[in-house]
């Protein structure tokens, strides 16, 4: 099977239904995992060259929704009838099925359901944990910083804070994603910001960025220890990865 994948979360899925060696083409921001290094690169995720992905003969190529715009990508495939999928996890449980889905039409059906057995053997492990929390701390994640973006109810984020035991202060927001301001932010008083800048590598982001806000010092902190700046890679993509992101935001947050 040649297969083709349009943006970095589909790439993942692949690595972790041990399938990415039928990779023969990625979108420009897929990078994990390492072996993926030398593969065709056919332009952002929002951007793809068709003409590139028709050259390479994909037998099938993972398509997706997860961001607005995209939808062209699919349009495209369409009309050129290359053979596609699509998906748009919003949840953990999403992404178990996505697992089935994709290695169904890979015809690696029962792998798929091992591994999505194993996603769920996980998430449910830090649940356990989780649910011994006697006072969930208050998470405020920060996607964006200026203007402030923030997951609302419906993301993956909310579920997965609620996995480890804490809670996202703006899960009352029945939004994917909430543009607020700092004010609001320090109204809702936060135990932890979480850091995880979309497109952003963690060594760029800087602590600072929120301790110079104005009335940081209301938040009560006694060190920035409570600022936490995580991957972006393992919060901000609806792949597996978000498992690796769950397991260290369990222990971050409950030291």
């Amino acid at each position: 099977m040649r297969v083709i994948s349009l943006c970095p979360s589909n790439t993942e899925m692949m690595e972790f239904l041990g399938l990415a060696h039928l990779l023969v083409g990625v979108d420009d921001f897929s990078d994990w995992p390492a072996t993926i290094t030398n593969l065709p690169r056919l332009g952002p995720d929002l951007s793809i060259n068709i003409d590139l992905v028709e050259e390479l003969q994909p037998d099938m190529v993972l398509a997706s929704l997860s961001v607005p715009g995209m939808e062209k990508n699919v349009d495209a495939l369409e009309k050129r009838g290359i053979p596609h999928i699509v998906l748009n996890p919003q949840s953990l449980s999403d992404i178990e099925e996505d697992l089935i889905k994709t290695a169904e039409f890979l015809n690696e059906k029962e792998r798929g359901i091992e591994i999505a057995r194993q996603f769920r053997t996980r998430v449910e492990k830090v649940r356990e944990r989780g649910r011994m929390a006697k006072k969930p701390p208050a998470l405020y994640w920060e996607w964006w910083p200026k203007p402030i973006f923030t997951p609302g109810k419906i993301n993956w984020l909310t579920e997965i804070s609620e996995i480890a035991g804490a809670r996202n202060i703006f899960a009352d927001v029945e939004l994917a994603s909430v543009q607020t301001d700092w004010e609001d932010v320090l109204r809702r008083k936060p135990d932890f910001i979480c850091l995880a800048w979309v497109g952003v590598r963690k060594e760029k982001v800087q602590k600072s960025v929120v301790t110079k806000r104005q009335d940081y010092e209301k938040l009560g902190y006694e060190n920035d220890r409570q600022i936490l700046i995580l991957e972006e890679e393992l919060y901000c993509r609806p792949s597996p990865r978000l498992l690796d992101g769950l397991e260290k935001l369990y222990h971050l947050v409950h030291l």
